[in-house]
């Protein structure tokens, strides 16, 4: 499975983007996705995530409310929806994903990454 982000940028405190995944490979649906975000200086942390079964899903506490995941099977593509958008949200942000996974788990089918950066 290959996976493929991109809708990051520049985007002012409040703003909103949204990021996607495009996946080649494999039937996307028959996988569990995350999103993970790495800022400088700091660990990768998860930031969202949705199950196989579509049945699961979770976030970060930090982005609780302002984040949504989806996904579209059909496109084979994942989404993170990113409203309210604070400085603390600029990072380098990555697709996961990981055949019939769960949420959260563990992943081994990775994107190359996407700058989000958030300042005035």
């Amino acid at each position: 499975l290959q996976l493929v982000e991109s809708g990051g940028g520049l985007v002012q405190p409040g703003g909103s983007l949204r990021l996607s995944c495009v996946s080649s490979g494999s039937t996307l649906g028959d996988y569990g996705i995350g999103w993970f975000r790495q800022a400088p200086g700091k660990e990768r942390e998860a930031v969202s995530c949705i199950s196989s079964s579509g049945g699961s899903t979770n976030y970060a506490d930090s982005v609780k409310g302002r984040f949504t995941i989806s996904r579209d099977n059909a496109k084979n593509t994942m989404y993170l929806q990113m409203n309210s958008l604070k400085p603390e949200d600029t990072a380098v942000y990555y697709c996961a994903a990981e055949y019939l996974g769960g949420c959260p788990w563990i992943y081994h089918s990775w994107g190359q990454g996407t700058q989000v950066t958030v300042s005035a």
